[in-house]
Formats: structure tokens, sequence, C-alpha cells
């Protein structure tokens, strides 16, 4: 099988904002996503990540072997590369159209990808080398071990992160397109964290293993100023309940900071999945007739970066599956490999012998006109 991808561009990001904005209604209102770090606990170095979606979409186990040549766009000026790490990663689909927006790789990194309002990455330069957004979380884990090494990557300018249109389809509107507009979390298996965030073109960079939680609008910086008024974090209000970003930031940092200390890697996996629950979205039908697309949680993951083992939890499903890097070859030009998680499989505990050889071609996705 030729393990390499061609022409890489676009993504399905699956957001709402087209629809959102005919209706007056802002993206953030209805996109909500979690990200939690546990880097701490003395057992392991936990992500955890919420993915709220308003409809269910297809979703697979994918194990990718360094050594696949990519193409950061479709078109003139990419920025191409060969992958050094092997990665386990999450696709999520909808018709056909996947696009990878989690994973860790060998090294102990982990990239997630999750909504922002406020993300703008100027306009694109043709003199400039560009990366799909598409591509963008599957480019530091193909390239990069630590979280310094690719806050420096991107620091040095070296290519543009180049946004895409996608389309939604909406059953009361129809499809729509609309803009990605996505932040990144990384994470190493040392603790290191960072967030990196488009403003006006340029990347905000917030690195320091302090920085755990991250969710969606405002920007990270407005996000630790909004934390700084609640018990626990230097003001005096209580903790919030409401379903907004802001709000399920102050919860998530709240009952991280307040766990116990567990005594076992099951005990510190519990514990994260614990904070990532509560900061979940549940299956509700919206009362509020200003934001009718409230986006409930469909599934959540968690890297364990020390060990090298990533989990998958189905909000449809009573069961948690896992898959490990040490059931794979770590060698250049070994198979991709694939486990489909869509319809509700009853798959339960580590499924890495479930993995079938795949194209990772299946991974493309078209371009859509930005």
């Amino acid at each position: 099988m030729r393990n390499y991808l061609r022409r890489i561009s676009g993504v399905w990001v699956f957001f709402l904002a087209a629809a959102l904005l005919l209706t007056g209604v802002s993206p953030q209102a209805a996109m909500a996503c979690s990200r939690v770090l546990s880097a701490d606990n003395g057992q392991a170095v936990l992500v955890g990540r919420n993915m709220d979606w308003p409809e269910k979409t297809d979703v697979a186990f994918w194990f990718l072997p360094k050594g696949i040549t990519r193409a950061g766009l479709n078109e003139t000026a990419s920025f191409d590369w060969q992958s050094q790490y092997s990665s386990i990663v999450l696709a999520s689909s909808v018709k056909g159209k996947a696009f990878v927006s989690d994973g860790v790789n060998e090294a102990g990194l982990e990239a997630n990808l999750l909504w922002l309002d406020e993300s703008n990455y100027g306009p694109r330069d043709p003199e400039r080398k560009g990366i799909s957004i598409a591509l963008w979380a599957q480019y530091m884990l193909d390239n990069y071990a630590t979280v310094a090494e690719a806050v420096a990557d991107i620091r040095a300018g070296r290519y543009q992160i180049v946004d895409v249109n996608v389309p939604m389809y909406i059953a009361t509107i129809g499809t729509q397109m609309t803009r990605a507009s996505l932040h990144l979390a990384l994470a190493d298996k040392t603790g290191d964290s960072a967030v990196v965030e488009y403003i006006d073109g340029k990347p905000v960079i917030y690195h320091d293993r302090a920085y755990t939680i991250m969710t969606n609008s405002p920007t990270f910086d407005k996000q630790q100023a909004n934390l700084k008024q609640y018990k626990g974090f230097g003001g005096t209000l209580p903790l919030p309940g409401t379903s907004t970003p802001t709000d399920r930031f102050v919860r998530a940092a709240y009952y991280l900071k307040n766990l116990p200390q567990p005594h076992s890697t099951r005990e510190a996996l519990a514990h994260i999945l614990s904070v990532t629950r509560n900061a979940s979205q549940p299956f509700i039908t919206s009362v509020d007739p200003k934001n009718p697309y409230t986006a409930a949680t469909v599934w959540r993951t968690v890297g364990d970066l020390t060990h090298g083992v990533y989990y998958f939890e189905s909000t449809t499903s009573p069961y948690l599956v896992w898959a490990a890097f040490s059931d794979f070859a770590l060698v250049s030009g070994n198979e991709a490999w694939k486990l489909d998680l869509s319809q509700d499989p009853d798959y339960n505990g580590d499924v890495s012998a479930l993995f079938v050889s795949a194209d990772v071609t299946e991974l493309n996705a078209p371009d859509f006109t930005r």
C-alpha cells in the first residue's frame, strides 16, 4: 500500500457557524468543546477532551505510521513534509468526509483542535507556503516530540495556516458554508502545555504547564482573567453552572484543582473522566429560541501521554475503549490501521487487535471555495 497522502486540503469541521449567523446567534453560543490536562497526579500525564456536536457523526480510530509524505495544500505554495512520528488519531466524518481533530504521537505529544470564534489566520499570502487548517493538528503530531519544539516551529513562521470554508447541513436551513475557526491545544508527557490562537493573522501563544484548561470563546487571556473572579482563584464568585464556554472553563479548572491524589493510573483516568464529564453537554432540546442549535457531547477522549494509550468514549455507548502504541510496530513504511467506531459497536476495553489495514487516503478531504 502506498503510505502517503497526496495534496490534502480542506476539512469537514462540522460546526454550525453559518447557520447561526443567519439566525443572529454567535457560533460560540452553540459550539462547545473542552480540554483538560492533568499533569501532576503522580501517575500519568493525561489529557481529556469533549467533542460537542449538534448531530451524531461517524468516527474512527486510526494508527498512522511514520514515514508518510504529506502535502499541506491542494494547490501551489504547499508546505510539504514527511512524518517523523507515528500517531494514533481520532477522525470524525459526515457523508464520507473526514478530518483529524485529536490525537497523540509515539513521543507523547497530544494535539487538540477546538472552536474559537475570534480566530483569524490573515489573508492568504501567495508568496508563503501554506498548511490547511485541516492538517494543523496532524502536522504537529507528525513532526514534534515536545510542546517546546512545536511552539518554536510556530514562532519561526515557516508556513501560513490557511483556513477553508466548509459545508454543514442543517435540516431547517439546508447546506451552508462557513469558515473553519479553530485554536490548538498541545501537551506532552512532561506535562508541558500550550494554547495557540491566531488573532489578526498572527499566532498568539500561551506556553506554560499551568495552562491546563481550554474551552472556546473568548480568547484564552480573557478566559484566564474571568477565572480570577471565582472562589479558589482569587475572587468571590461561586462556581457557575451554565453551559457557556466561560462557565465550563471555570468548572473544569475548579474540579481539576480539587481532585484527590490517585493511587493508580486507573484512578487517575477515572478522575480526569469525572472532570470532562462535568464539563460535558447533556442531550437536551433547546428551550432558548435565540440558541436553537445547542450541541451535546457526542464523544470524549483521554490521552495517556506517559504510557502511550489513547482512550475513547462515545456518549451513546456504555463502554470505554482504547488503543496502545505498544500493540503497533513503530517503524517507517508500515501500513496504516483503522477501527470504525460508528454505529455504536459493542467494543469494550483494549481494541488494538481489532484494527484492520486501511488506505490513509480515506482521510483526504475535498477542497472548498474559500
